[in-house]
Parts: structure tokens; C-alpha cells; sequence
């Protein structure tokens, strides 16, 4: 359910999602439809044409769209959670502002479909830690999380009231080896492999029983395509989805790595991370996800692990 033609434009195109959702599209649209977008040149991604972009530049942005003609928008910049935490003014600027340039343009029928991803943030304290269902408490903690939260409702209010067709996922942590992590809680689940083929050794910043929803980069990148190629008519909800992969806690990820590398070992030392990580849930139910639009998860703890150890050797190899 999708037009080959469309002009598809990636905001944000050079961070950890950016780069794996654009080579992925590529596969699906010619390349020279689909336009990445950052704030400095992308040197991973030779074969897509490239606009220098600020997202808070409504007057660029909107001649970005006009002059490639573009239909589809995946807005990925963003502030994660750590370092939004630094920055909080800003977080909350680049977040929220970035969103409803986005959501305006749409409004006014110069984009036909937006993807902006939202967060497990969005959950607080006091949601349900365990099997956390789509609808719920949620009091975020975090300037991201509030953000997010903030922009989930807009985007809501935008499809009730003007029928701009947004679509999103609240995403777990993400675990890719093709590109650095961005600054966020769950980062250690990237890390710990750099570090265990480089050291046999990792400092985790959260502690061992730290349990957390995270999910394979390519089941993410799958899903958010899955999602926007989903019939209109099948998106019941236009906050975000609930989108699970599988859940484990430092301390569990590191006896599966400890199988490939046995001389592995982790030591633990907090940080203000831990009090986030404490506020998200430790699983997640994307009942929604799975009868909406046919949502369904195909890493396992197992098959990560494996996947990120042969790719980041072959990748070092290189």
C-alpha cells in the first residue's frame, strides 16, 4: 500500500535510526526519492540526495519540501533522554518546535503522510512497569518523556481536527550496529558490545537488574515501514503505538555475550540514569499493534546477540 514515486524526506536522516531507515527505504523507493536530511553531510549514505536542514528553520524546511516535491515525511530529530536531561531548554525546543513545523506543513497539504516516533519515555512511576498496556498512566520524568508525551497528543489533535495523516511508535530501547547511539538510557545495550570486542570488559552505568523493553534496529526499521504502509483505515490510533520486542536487564545480556566471548565481564556503576531507567517499564503489551496492522517481533535475546557480535566483527574487520 504505497506510491514508488512518492519523494520521501528523512529528517535527522544521520543519527541511529536515520541511516538504517533510509538504506531500508532505498530498497523499497529509487534512492533519489528519498532525501536525507541533517544538519551536516552523511557520509554513509552516498547514493541519496542531501539538504543541510534545521528543523527549527520553518522557512527552509517548507522550501526543502516545495523544491523535491515531497510527500512523505519521517521526522527523526530529536533530543534523547540523557542528554535532553543536559540541555532541557533546548530538548524541549527541538522537540516540540521541530514537530508542529512538521504537523503544519501537513495541515496545509503540502505533505500527505508523517512519521514521528515516540518513546517508552512517555511512561512514568506510576504506569504498570510490567506488560504495560497501550492505554495507561503516564507522568513521564524526563524532558524527553514529557516531550514526547506533549507531542503524541498533538499529533492526535491534528489528525481529529484536520485529518493530517501522522503515524508513530512509541520505541523501545534500539540495538543496531551499523551506527553510534544517540544519547539515550538505553544506550548500554549498544555499548556493551563495542566494548566486549574491544576489551572483553564493560562499565554499565545501570545496574545488573535494570530490566528494560529494547528491540533489534531492524525490527524497528521494519516496523516503522510496516506502520506507514499500513491501509489509512487500519491506523486506530493516532497518538503512537505500543511497539514491544523482547525485555532484559544488564546482567542478562552480558551472561548471553559471556556464550560468544567467555572472558567477558561487566562491573556496575550508576549514574543519574538509573533513577530514568527506573521510571520506564520493565515490558511492554503492543496488543494494538499486532491486530491493527499486523505487528510481529522476530529477534529474540538469542539471535541479538549473535547478530550484533558477527556484524560489529565484520565491521571491525574491515
Amino acid at each position: 500500500m504505497y506510491n514508488k514515486e512518492d519523494k520521501i524526506l528523512i529528517i535527522g536522516a544521520g543519527g541511529q535510526i536515520g541511516i538504517e531507515l533510509t538504506e531500508a527505504l532505498n530498497k523499497l523507493y529509487d534512492s533519489s526519492n528519498v532525501i536525507a536530511a541533517d544538519l551536516k553531510p552523511i557520509a554513509a549514505l552516498p547514493n541519496n540526495p542531501f539538504e543541510k536542514l534545521d528543523i527549527l528553520d520553518k522557512d527552509a524546511l517548507f522550501n526543502c519540501v516545495k523544491k523535491h516535491g515531497i510527500k512523505q515525511v519521517y521526522l527523526l530529530a530529536a533530543l534523547l533522554s540523557a542528554t535532553g536531561e543536559q540541555n532541557p531548554l533546548f530538548a524541549w525546543k527541538l522537540n516540540m518546535e521541530g514537530l508542529f513545523n512538521i504537523l503544519e506543513l501537513a495541515k496545509e497539504k503540502h505533505l500527505k503522510k508523517v512519521f514521528w516516533p515516540s518513546s517508552i519515555a512517555v511512561f512514568g512511576p506510576t504506569t504498570p512497569r510490567n506488560n504495560t498496556p497501550q492505554f495507561t498512566v503516564m507522568e513521564p520524568s524526563t524532558v524527553y518523556g514529557i516531550s514526547k508525551q506533549a507531542g503524541e497528543r498533538w499529533c492526535n489533535w491534528y489528525f481529529n481536527k484536520y485529518g493530517v495523516d501522522v503515524r508513530s511508535i512509541r520505541y523501545p530501547g534500539l540495538i543496531g550496529w551499523k551506527s553510534a547511539p544517540g544519547g539515550g538510557t538505553t544506550d548500554y545495550a549498544v555499548h556493551i558490545f563495542y566494548e566486549a570486542l574491544k576489551k572483553a570488559k564493560y562499565t554499565c552505568f545501570l545496574g545488573e537488574n535494570a530490566t528494560l523493553p529494547m528491540m533489534h534496529m531492524e525490527d524497528a526499521i521494519r516496523a516503522t515501514i510496516e506502520l506507514m504502509h499500513a491501509p489509512f483505515e487500519n491506523i486506530k490510533i493516532r497518538s503512537s503505538y505500543n511497539l514491544s520486542g523482547l525485555s532484559f536487564n544488564p546482567k542478562e545480556i552480558a551472561n548471553e555475550i559471556k556464550k560468544h566471548i567467555p572472558s567477558f565481564e561487566i562491573s556496575y556503576e550508576t549514574d543519574f540514569r538509573q533513577a530514568i531507567a527506573d521510571s520506564w517499564p520493565a515490558s511492554i503489551n503492543d496488543k494494538e499493534a499486532h491486530e491493527h496492522w499486523a505487528w510481529k517481533a522476530h529477534y529474540n535475546l538469542e539471535t541479538l546477540v549473535q547478530n550484533m557480535l558477527t556484524n560489529l566483527n565484520k565491521k571491525n574487520s574491515k
